[in-house]
């Protein structure tokens, strides 16, 4: 899913365009899914891709590249000058299962001081 290289990290995606936003949407069979506000034409979507990764990551634009995948929707992008850790932690912090389940943990704790 997600890997150390020597110059950054690559990650295995799922990519899901014509969605109404782009964001990260979890995980599914050991790749990071994200849903991307671009059509699968001319290239637009890897364009979008791109950008929402760099955005993402804090990074300029050319350090994100499409290893494979270019005309698929199961890739594997490499991100140069980026942590382990730290792709990780941004990863799973985007995903809305994350953001439900920090709510819900948040609810129980007020829930359970009351």
């Amino acid at each position: 899913m997600i890997r150390q290289t020597a110059t950054g990290v690559a990650i295995d995606l799922q990519v899901i365009p014509r969605a109404k936003r782009s964001e990260f949407s979890g995980q599914r069979n050991g790749r990071v899914v994200i849903r991307l506000a671009a059509l699968p034409v001319d290239g637009a979507a890897n364009d979008t891709l791109r950008g929402f990764l760099s955005e993402a990551f804090g990074c300029a634009k050319r350090a994100v590249r499409i290893r494979s995948g270019e005309k698929s929707r199961v890739k594997c992008v490499t991100i140069e000058g980026v942590a382990l850790e730290t792709a990780v932690r941004i990863t799973a912090a985007s995903a809305p299962e994350a953001a439900e389940s920090t709510a819900r943990s948040s609810t129980a704790q007020r829930r359970s001081q009351t």
